[in-house]
């Protein structure tokens, strides 16, 4: 048996981050992370086509953004360039008058930075002209966003910090939890180890460890989230902003001469290998039709993911308040990239007991649910 003292259950971006953090504040710290999969990032993490956008997520989550930002922008060693620009325009359908109205109003109340631009101005983007005239007749831009580097923010977490690393521990899915002595045994099918506290960061599954310890579910709901891989005619021009429906039913964004395209959908699933719907890609491919003047040529690729949410949808961190030596760091939604580096120290400060980056109480895992 290794013995451990901190055992965080999910080595994607939420149990990375959190290893990370951990071994900063504490080189000496026995760090586990403890990955059902042949590989870490495997799920949601491995799927995100993550932006850094500073409004996402609504006013429960732009603080947790915002104390992210410095390190996105400068980041500490062993991490390359993390960002790269890509403004955000918010559009309206023919059908949804109003529409920016409802998304400034949200802005507003999360004090995130935006422009509006009338009909000239929308004229005059390279972005909006792949956009129908009805479409293209005023938008909201975010100029502070950014295209992640997921592989390379997920990878430079599992790397440590200041040569202390997190051990990883892979194809271990856990298959029973018991507290024995004021310490967890943790039985795994990659054999049995041992620690003070065990993390749950194991995203859609979370609610299934907390089962395996005992602990009460906090109600972590998966949520279905499809993306398309589209082979346009003409291709989209590499500067192209990511563009959002403001009624939430489209976003689109370029890569490498290809489209990626999401029906911005959230459909309740169940833990597993989630693929994509072909009616939810059907549907998305329509939509972007009827709103856009370019050709369709051909489906490339999709795939989807499972975003878990708690009821309130904001993230779940900290004790588990019923079960001694239980730490929740769940629920990060579609935002657990972007905010990754400020929930770490998060965690992390919970955890050690030290003064927390930013207020911990909309985020404990005590509140009510």
């Amino acid at each position: 048996m290794s013995d451990f003292d901190i055992a965080i259950i999910g080595a994607g971006i939420a149990g990375a981050s959190a290893a990370w953090a951990l071994l900063k504040a504490a080189p000496a710290l026995r760090v586990a992370l403890i990955e059902m999969e042949d590989r870490p990032g495997y799920h949601t993490t491995g799927r995100s086509a993550a932006f850094w956008v500073e409004s996402y997520g609504g006013p429960a989550i732009v603080p947790l953004s915002r104390a992210s930002r410095d390190f996105f922008g400068a980041p500490p060693a062993g991490f390359g360039p993390l960002l790269q620009p890509r403004p955000a325009l918010t559009i309206e359908a023919p059908d949804d008058p109003g529409g920016l109205e409802r998304m400034a109003a949200e802005f507003d109340d999360s004090g995130a930075a935006y422009r509006w631009l009338d009909a000239g101005q929308m004229a005059a983007l390279s972005s909006a002209a792949m956009l129908r005239p009805e479409w293209n007749r005023r938008g909201l831009v975010e100029d502070d966003c950014h295209d992640i580097d997921v592989a390379g923010l997920h990878q430079g977490f599992l790397r440590g910090c200041g040569g202390a690393r997190p051990t990883l521990i892979c194809n271990a899915a856990v298959t029973r939890l018991d507290r024995l002595a004021g310490r967890w045994r943790i039985t795994t099918a990659a054999g049995e180890f041992s620690a003070a506290t065990i993390v749950n960061a194991a995203g859609a599954w979370a609610d299934p460890v907390a089962a395996l310890a005992g602990a009460a579910p906090r109600r972590i709901q998966p949520l279905r989230r499809t993306m398309a891989v589209l082979r346009l005619d003409p291709p989209p021009p590499a500067d192209l902003m990511v563009v959002m429906d403001a009624a939430g039913r489209f976003y689109f964004k370029p890569d490498g001469g290809r489209l990626w395209l999401s029906p911005h959908d959230e459909v309740p699933d169940v833990p597993h290998d989630v693929r994509p719907d072909e009616l939810d890609l059907a549907m998305v491919i329509d939509r972007f039709e009827q709103a856009t003047t370019v050709k369709v040529l051909r489906l490339e690729s999709s795939w989807a993911g499972l975003r878990s949410f708690a009821p309130d949808r904001a993230p779940v961190y900290g004790p588990d308040g019923g079960v001694d030596g239980l730490f929740w760091c769940a629920g990060q939604g579609g935002f657990g990239i972007q905010t990754a580096p400020a929930a770490g120290e998060l965690c992390a400060a919970l955890l050690l007991g030290t003064t927390p980056p930013l207020d911990p109480a909309p985020y404990l895992a005590t509140r009510a649910l």
